[in-house]
């Protein structure tokens, strides 16, 4: 399968870097299955960072071997338990199983309004889950051990118009 990884450079080889701020599914080499969602995030890296050149990453995934070999957590819909797991990863409390690969809904810009009311007890999880229902949500693929990556092959790399270093 093909995954794609938006930032501010090429990877050419991944590698699991530690964390300052908490993520979704915690620390983890994230990826996309979604092309457009890849380039989406290279430029908000790149603005973000004010340097590098928005570009996305391509990779061949090995997952019929993951799926034999490694321990996966896959969140079908954005329900309690996804919320659940999101909220304890951003705010770096998670303590439950390990796993070598999380895939599941990403929380972007556009269901963060309805996660930050959750967080802050605006909306309890019921309403919170109507809410992130309503919203077209994309995925995400954590890789979390290196065994895991062991298993990317990088295809290519390109850069995406309009986002370039920062001067």
């Amino acid at each position: 399968m093909l995954l794609y990884h938006g930032s501010n450079t090429t990877v050419e080889k991944p590698r699991l870097l530690k964390q300052t701020r908490g993520l979704d599914f915690g620390e983890g080499f994230y990826l996309t299955t979604n092309e457009p969602q890849a380039v989406r995030f290279s430029q908000i890296v790149t603005q973000r960072q004010g340097s590098g050149v928005a570009s996305v990453t391509v990779y061949e995934f090995d997952m019929e071997t993951a799926e034999k070999a490694l321990a996966i957590k896959r969140f079908e819909n954005a329900d309690s338990l996804w919320l659940r797991f999101v909220t304890e990863n951003r705010l770096k409390i998670y303590d439950g199983e390990a796993y070598d690969i999380i895939i599941g809904a990403v929380a972007n810009d556009t269901v963060m309004p309805a996660l930050q009311a959750y967080w802050g007890g605006f909306l309890n999880e019921e309403a919170a889950i109507v809410t992130l229902k309503t919203s077209k949500l994309v995925d995400q693929v954590c890789l979390k051990s290196d065994k895991a990556l062991s298993l990317l092959c990088f295809v290519k790399s390109y850069s995406v118009k309009g986002v370039t270093e920062s001067g």
